[in-house]
Order: C-alpha cells, then structure tokens, then sequence
C-alpha cells in the first residue's frame, strides 16, 4: 500500500465511513457517489464492483446493509491494496472481498453466472480524445487503456445469468456507444436516468441499467439534479450522502 503521507483519510455519512485514497493519484469522484445512490440493490444480490478503485462503491453497498455478496475487482495493485484497507477499517471483512486483477479476464477465475448485479464506472475518454492525464492511475481510470465499456459488458455476460443486471454511469454524450455496446453482447437497456449540474443545464451524465437477454421496453425515470438555482445539493442529492437508502424515483 502507499506510504501514509502520500494519502488523505475521507470520510462519508458523517464520518461512519473512513476512506484513505491517493493525495495525488485516482481519487473516487462524483461518479461513484451517483453510482451507489442509484442503483437498485435487491437484499440477495450477489454484487461484482468492477474497476472498485479504493472500494468506495462496495464499501457503501455493504454499509447499508445492501446485497448478500460484494466483490470488488481492481487492476491497479496499490488501489486494490487500499481498498482491502478500507474494507477492514469500516469492519466490513465478512462482507467485501477484494481482488487484484483485469476484469478483461473474469471467465479464468469466476464461474459463468456467479453474480446477480455488476456495477461499474467504465473508462469513458477515448484514447484519441482529449489530453492523456500524465498521472498513471488517473489516466486509466478514465481512459480506455486497459478497459473500455465493451469489455465491462463482455465481463457481465459471463459473470451474470440470464436477467442479470449491469449499473453504469456514463457521460450522456456518448449514450448511443453504450447502448451499442450493450446489445452487442446481448444486454438490453431498461432504465434510464438523465443526471443534470442544475435544472437549467443540460444532461450531462446518465445511470442506465441494463438486463441480459432484456426486451426492448425502456423505462425512462425523471431528471435527477446533482444542484439547484442556487447552487446547493439538490434534496435527493443530499440523500446519496447521508446514511440511508437512496429514494425510489419512480
């Protein structure tokens, strides 16, 4: 794991949940809380995390008390590392388990439908678009270096049976890609939630959730705001931070 110094100790729901990540490396963002808030976790879900960075999503999933398996994959040993230390901090060893390998090579060490929910924040910057981050651990974190969203959908089709159910939040402009990449391995998008700045902006992310071997009916819910005209969290934003369930949006 990284040296103490090199880390920050933060904090969610008041301070009930302690995360140390990188000062200067990958850092959960915005993403992952919206990630955790919406996606709808059934009591015996057995949960894939892929690309758990320092196990924020798992590690929220489980505090609340959320699905009966938790498993977070990370690539990049030192995250991974990190993300077993917060997973032991929170006292939450019986519930999450993390490994240290590519999602890309899911079908050599899990069984073919070993999961009922598989949540991810897929790298979503092309690898010709925009500028590289010159740090290491940024960089393919948001870039599609060592995973993309095809390969997280071709992860879900081995590791979940059919009607299974894949979570993502993805950048609103690059929607259509997702949802070709989902059919392509046999997934159907069913819900759709259009995440806005404040209610004047545009969408500028979406949480969608997918269904293996789904129909092609979609269930649009309504716009979820992350500010208001004022600039503060929205109330249903506030939810996503404090210690409870997130709402049902209809």
């Amino acid at each position: 794991m990284a040296r103490t110094a090199s880390l920050t100790v933060d904090s969610l729901f008041n301070g009930r949940v302690i995360l140390r990540q990188p000062k200067e490396g990958y850092r959960f963002s915005l993403d992952a809380i919206l990630l955790a808030g919406l996606t709808r976790v059934e009591a015996g879900d057995r949960v894939m995390d892929l690309g758990t960075g320092c196990g924020v999503v798992a590690i929220v999933f489980a505090h609340r008390g959320q699905a009966r398996q938790i498993v977070g994959l990370e690539l990049q040993e030192e995250l991974a590392g990190l993300a077993r230390w917060n997973v032991a901090e929170n006292g939450l060893e019986n519930h999450v388990k993390i490994d240290a390998m590519d999602y890309r090579r899911v079908s050599a060490h899990y069984p073919s439908g070993s999961f009922d929910l598989l949540v991810a924040n897929p790298p979503y910057r092309r690898l010709q678009a925009g500028r590289m981050n010159p740090h290491g651990q940024k960089a393919r974190a948001r870039h599609e270096i060592t995973g993309s969203v095809r390969e997280v959908f071709a992860a879900a089709r081995h590791l979940l049976p059919v009607g299974g159910r894949v979570a993502l939040i993805y950048p609103a402009v690059r929607l259509v890609h997702l949802v070709v990449s989902a059919e392509e391995h046999g997934f159907a998008p069913k819900e759709l939630t259009m995440i806005h700045s404040d209610p004047s902006g545009t969408g500028r992310l979406v949480h969608v959730e997918c269904r293996k071997g789904g129909g092609e009916e979609l269930k649009v819910k309504p716009p979820f705001f992350i500010y208001d005209e004022k600039g503060a969290h929205t109330h249903e934003m506030q939810q996503l931070y404090e210690e409870r369930l997130p709402p049902s949006r209809g």
